[in-house]
């Protein structure tokens, strides 16, 4: 995923993070903020010190986000800015189940449609 579909910027992390709606599952949190005329959707991940002490796998869980992303990005809208937070839980899951658990967080934030 490239840089410009990233959240970097401290002050552009706090808007979402207090200024958006929140919704959770078991291993991610999902802040959201409509952003009128963008290109593209951006995201920003968090994963703490607290999830993971060693580097290497807060890398792999955004890896793992980050991928995941990828793979549903012509299903996200370009009108948002969101955040995702990982829990604890998540440094337990493999590709298959964060792809899995993004999806859910995304359907529960209605930033994707339901499909039955």
């Amino acid at each position: 995923m490239r840089k410009s579909y990233r959240i970097k910027k401290e002050d552009e992390f706090q808007k979402v993070f207090f200024g958006g709606n929140s919704v959770a599952n078991k291993n991610f949190v999902l802040y959201q903020i409509p952003k009128q005329g963008q290109k593209h959707f951006r995201v920003g991940l968090s994963v703490g010190k607290k999830v993971a002490l060693r580097a290497n796998k807060r890398n792999r869980i955004k890896r793992y986000i980050r991928q995941s992303l990828f793979e549903l990005k012509d299903q996200i809208p370009a009108e948002v800015d969101f955040l995702i937070i990982a829990r604890k839980p998540s440094i337990n899951l493999d590709m298959k189940d964060t792809k899995n658990n993004i999806t859910h967080l995304l359907k529960l934030g209605k930033i994707i449609e339901e499909t039955l």
